[in-house]
């Protein structure tokens, strides 16, 4: 069955062909062989996009339709290795579709302090030519990474690598160019950082898993980013990639070094996080884990990923200590070690445990209504936003309401400036069970507002005057409100071969529990046998 465009995903689009036969109809065809839709009409997979060229010229659509080319071919022939790469890396569309997407994306300045606004004024059309012209002489060479810190929920600081400007525009263009070869070959578990997957997507999985599994294997790769093995990915990259000017520029990023407080240091392992190329190359690398979860070690759970964040969830506690055992040695071949601190194994039995994932927590509560009407204690897996989700969204509206903010004076100055978080937050959590923390942040933001505006009225408050701020009152002036914001997401993306029934069924037997020293076949890497 053809996918619908609505759910195409990026890189896997409409395939349109050049010449139309006479007898065909007019338009593409889909990656299964099927129609395009839209009688040809539809050009690209988000329709006609709008170009920064001086000229007025649209390359988003030559862009996606070598997208949908390179797609097609990875898909049809996953062992093929793609050797004519680098001199589309360099194409005019390429790069002026490069820029586009770094300008939207914004973003500061690197070690060279050049920034995006600074580029338009000296002249876009000279930079990109410039960076063509150091592609094409093989002379391009990347500047170190900027080493930036961000605060992380336990209090500890997360370190960033900031590529100039050119720098990010070279490694989108790449991106553009790679990123299809490899997306055709990702599994449907790996949800971070891939078009049309999000994590909504994932948290959706675990409910559905949730109605027949009851253990769950909360995993956390200790460094992740920063104990990548530059030799291993290389190799992986390699499978795909026969290129070696492109597999030499790929090189060239990981090895560049980092600039801290002035000291240049050389990059050994790792990739930075803050990298427009990243993000692609963690999924190569993590890759492995998900196609030998899912060919040799399927039987035992489900394997959900984002990005370096995975949990397994299993029916029974035997199979999720056996997949315990399977991950830590899949990712020692990688050279990757999972953190003793937080990874661990929780039962989901009758809401005795939960867990944290992707900002929510998850547990099971029994159904109240089926309680009622059948007697039955059923129990379904809930979501609603951690604990440190809503310490997060509490820290943002105190920075907004505070003190400093008391050279304010109009009220809807400050609803201007919360709404934009709070409806970002809200429609993350807002698929899940989230009512009861929505409520009460609706009255944590009353009570900030309210006392925001006792404190700037000082000793000018009038007697009753508190008492007409309610939080009616602050709807009224267009504060975003939670309550009743609650959405489901509806069915799950997931494959109808992996869907639980809606009627219960018998249980699939789990193989490979039982005398667990045994050598399985997925701690192979292939050809090793």
């Amino acid at each position: 069955m053809v996918k619908s465009s609505a759910v195409q995903r990026d890189s896997e689009g409409i395939v349109v062909p050049v010449m139309v036969p006479a007898n065909n109809g007019s338009g593409g065809k889909g990656p299964c062989g099927g129609s395009g839709g839209n009688g040809g009409k539809r050009e690209g997979m988000g329709g006609r996009s709008v170009s920064n060229h001086p000229s007025g010229r649209t390359t988003g659509d030559k862009v996606r339709q070598l997208q949908r080319s390179l797609w097609v071919g990875a898909k049809r022939s996953p062992g093929r290795r793609f050797h004519a790469l680098y001199d589309r890396i360099h194409r005019s569309d390429i790069l002026w579709e490069a820029w586009r997407r770094v300008k939207a994306n914004k973003g500061s300045a690197g070690v060279d302090r050049e920034s995006i606004e600074q580029i338009e004024q000296q002249g876009l059309e000279s930079f990109l030519k410039s960076i063509q012209e150091n592609l094409q002489a093989g002379t391009y060479r990347p500047k170190a990474v900027l080493r930036r810190y961000i605060p992380k929920a336990d209090g500890k600081r997360r370190p960033l690598g900031i590529p100039c400007v050119r720098d990010r525009v070279v490694q989108m263009a790449a991106k553009l160019v790679v990123e299809p070869i490899f997306e055709a070959g990702f599994r449907g578990c790996s949800f971070g950082f891939r078009p049309r997957k999000g994590a909504i997507q994932a948290l959706e999985v675990l409910r559905l898993q949730g109605t027949r599994c009851n253990h769950v294997f909360d995993a956390d790769i200790r460094d992740y980013f920063g104990s990548i093995d530059h030799g291993i990915l290389m190799g992986l990259v390699g499978r795909r990639i026969s290129d070696r000017r492109v597999l030499k520029l790929l090189r060239l990023w990981l090895e560049a070094g980092v600039m801290e407080d002035g000291v240049e240091t050389a990059m050994l392992s790792g990739t930075p996080q803050g990298g427009v190329i990243s993000p692609l190359l963690s999924n190569v690398y993590l890759h492995e884990l998900d196609r030998i979860w899912e060919d040799r070690c399927a039987e035992l759970g489900t394997l959900v990923r984002y990005a370096d964040d995975f949990v397994v969830i299993a029916r029974t506690q035997a199979a999720i200590q056996e997949a315990a055992r399977r991950v830590s040695i899949i990712l020692s071949r990688l050279k990757l070690e999972l953190h003793p601190e937080k990874t661990r194994q929780v039962d989901l039995s009758q809401g005795r445990q939960g867990f944290d994932f992707l900002g929510c927590h998850l547990r099971k509560r029994m159904s109240g209504p089926i309680w009622v009407k059948e007697g039955r204690r059923v129990y379904f897996l809930n979501r609603c936003p951690s604990p440190r989700s809503m310490n997060r969204i509490r820290q943002r509206v105190r920075e907004l309401t505070g003190s400093n903010r008391n050279g304010v004076k109009d009220i809807k100055v400050i609803i201007k400036d919360l709404n934009p978080i709070l409806r970002g937050w809200g429609n993350y959590f807002r698929s899940g069970n989230a009512a009861e923390k929505f409520n009460q942040l609706d009255c944590y933001l009353w009570r900030k507002l309210h006392h925001f505006l006792v404190r700037r009225k000082g000793r000018n408050l009038k007697a009753g005057q508190a008492d007409q701020w309610t939080s009616q009152f602050f709807h009224d002036l267009g504060l975003h409100r939670f309550r009743g914001t609650v959405r489901y997401p509806g069915q799950s993306t997931m494959p109808p071969s992996e869907r639980p029934p809606v009627s219960r069924v018998r249980e699939n037997r789990t193989h490979g529990l039982k005398g667990s020293s045994f050598t399985h076949p997925c701690l192979y890497w292939p050809g090793e046998r």
